[in-house]
């Protein structure tokens, strides 16, 4: 072993138990390694309740109504939107669905409950009208669980979830197109005979058949083993069930170990049908599995995930917005650069598969967007999910975006949003390009006012807060355009949006955000403006001590795409 010249290190890594004395797993006639998967699985986004007890910031009414109505667009027919005896604004939630109609006949809604009477009642009443739903109740079922959280030993707690599941049972008695569900929480850290035994009994007492089947969800709650234990777990569960045609066989992977994605493809071949877990992977810890690098991995393989990521942006905008968590540019098939190359290596290879793709469609008289897919680098074409390829090859004259941005936020304060560093690293680019040199902090600084900052005056504009929004009235100009009028809208860009509509400029604002350059009395705020502008995207950016100011002129400035340096 001389060629290893590792040394221990001072982590007390003899505190932990290795998962083999931890996680019994009994022998099994194993089948999954031979497995492959050719039909998507039931996916279930749990990001409205699971998710959402996640966030540092819970999401509204509002954000929860935006999220709701995104996972109907993209396909999903079962989603599990909240935990209505635990909180009001999930049972208001669910009342809204009920009571405008806002599920479609096909859409399936889960409501989750702990096992207790009274939360179980509650969200009997929550579901009141809905066609279809399934009473999702959970308990925790571990050893360590039972002894430190619950003080119940095996056959108590089996007595106090029949007891809740008698509950539920009742409660289905009165309510028409209910179906239910059982999670032993923490399975894959549970005995397999006695997670195996109280579901047997749930599907017993639930009375289960094919044409109502029961839904046992087998969560791997804390990661604490390689994905092929858990499979293992899973297959165990599989062959061994009872009434096997009458349970539909879930599995809800978190990712404590970062291999939620592994365990679910895993449990999948091991003969899981169903999945929960949330878009992009949010949740608690590292978070739940991410439905949609699981769904993608199957597109990737030639299998239709049944679910539409053919606008991956627009999902994640939406994401995002709900979340208030940013998506890492990294993360697989919806960060912003997981199509990008900045190697030049990386860049000669994908340019010459683009060249021998493009030539092996035409020659087989076929569209290059159906044609079999083989580029180097590329695992999808990356119009499948509604990208552009201009992003994925850009030569940065050797530092990229990243040290671009860097110059800014040390020299200026500013820090970049991510699409706005791609954009100008184009333009530094050229400019790098064309001058053969090295380019400094401050040149950047004047390639950006360059490119971005507002060319024009506003000369004037005053806000009156209304009780159906802002009126704004402005005078300015920008390029050759003047701009003078007043409208009312939700803020003061929306009403600007609204006056420059009645100039003939049509302008959609993507995205805003502002920063402070610095603190104090000198402090002046940043805006960086997305807008699309008769069908093209521009950035603009400005500076003002005003936040109002700063933003208007910042949109101003991607009607002309000009500019003129701002105050500094």
């Amino acid at each position: 072993m001389n060629w290893n010249r590792q040394t221990p290190s001072a982590m007390p890594s003899h505190r932990y138990r290795p998962y083999d004395e931890r996680v019994p797993v009994p022998p099994i006639d194993r089948t999954w390694p031979t497995n492959r998967t050719t039909v998507a699985p039931l996916w279930v986004p749990v990001d409205l309740r699971d998710g959402n007890q996640a966030l540092a910031e819970p999401m509204d009414p509002q954000r929860k109504r935006q999220l709701f109505e995104q996972l109907i667009a993209m396909g999903y027919k079962e989603i599990e939107v909240g935990y209505p005896s635990a909180s009001q604004t999930d049972f208001d939630f669910v009342r809204d669905l009920a009571t405008q109609d806002l599920v479609p006949d096909d859409v399936t809604i889960v409501v989750f409950t702990a096992a207790r009477t009274d939360l179980i009642e509650r969200t009997y009443e929550s579901v009141r009208g809905l066609p279809n739903v399934v009473l999702h109740m959970y308990t925790a079922t571990a050893p360590t669980w039972r002894s430190v959280v619950l003080g119940h030993d095996r056959d108590t707690l089996h007595r106090l979830i029949l007891d809740a599941a008698q509950d539920v049972a009742r409660g289905g008695d009165a309510t028409p197109g209910v179906r239910f569900e059982f999670s032993p929480e923490v399975f894959n850290l549970t005995e397999p005979d006695f997670a195996l035994q109280v579901c047997d009994s749930l599907t017993e007492l639930w009375d289960a058949s094919p044409d109502r089947p029961v839904i046992h969800n087998l969560p791997a709650t804390v990661e604490i083993s390689t994905p092929n234990v858990y499979a293992d777990q899973i297959e165990y569960m599989h062959h061994n069930l009872a009434r096997r045609e009458s349970v539909i066989l879930s599995v809800h992977p978190h990712n404590d170990r970062g291999t939620g994605v592994a365990c679910a493809e895993l449990a999948v071949l091991a003969g899981a049908q169903r999945v929960e877990g949330c878009l992009f992977g949010n949740g608690e810890r590292t978070g739940n599995v991410d439905l949609v690098t699981l769904a993608l991995n199957l597109h990737a393989q030639g299998v239709d995930p049944m679910i539409d990521f053919s606008d991956i942006d627009s999902v994640r905008r939406t994401v995002e917005y709900c979340n208030r968590i940013e998506v890492h540019p990294r993360h697989p098939y919806g960060g912003d650069l997981v199509y990008t190359a900045f190697s030049g290596t990386h860049q000669d290879a994908i340019k010459k598969g683009f060249a021998h793709h493009h030539a092996s469609a035409e020659t087989a008289g076929a569209d290059p967007a159906r044609h079999p897919w083989e580029v180097p680098y590329l695992p999808i074409d990356p119009r499948d999910v509604g990208r552009d390829y201009t992003e994925v090859i850009r030569v940065n004259s050797q530092s990229g975006k990243g040290g671009i941005a860097y110059l800014l936020q040390s020299g200026y304060g500013i820090d970049l949003p991510r699409l706005l560093q791609i954009d100008f690293a184009k333009r530094v680019q050229q400019a790098t390009d064309s001058s053969g040199a090295e380019i400094s902090a401050e040149q950047l600084w004047e390639l950006l006012q360059e490119h971005y900052f507002h060319h024009g005056v506003l000369q004037q504009w005053t806000v009156e807060h209304l009780a159906n929004g802002d009126r704004l009235r402005i005078r300015a100009t920008s390029g050759e355009i003047a701009v003078n009028g007043d409208a009312v809208g939700t803020g003061p860009v929306d009403a600007l949006a609204r006056v420059l509509s009645e100039r003939g400029i049509d302008l959609e604002v993507l995205a805003l955000t502002q920063q402070s350059t610095t603190s104090g009395r000198d402090a002046q705020a940043v805006t960086f403006a997305q807008c699309r502008v008769g069908g093209r995207v521009e950035w603009g950016v400005a500076l003002d001590r005003s936040v109002t100011a700063s933003a208007l002129r910042a949109v101003l400035a991607t009607v002309t795409g000009t500019a003129a340096p701002g105050p500094m």
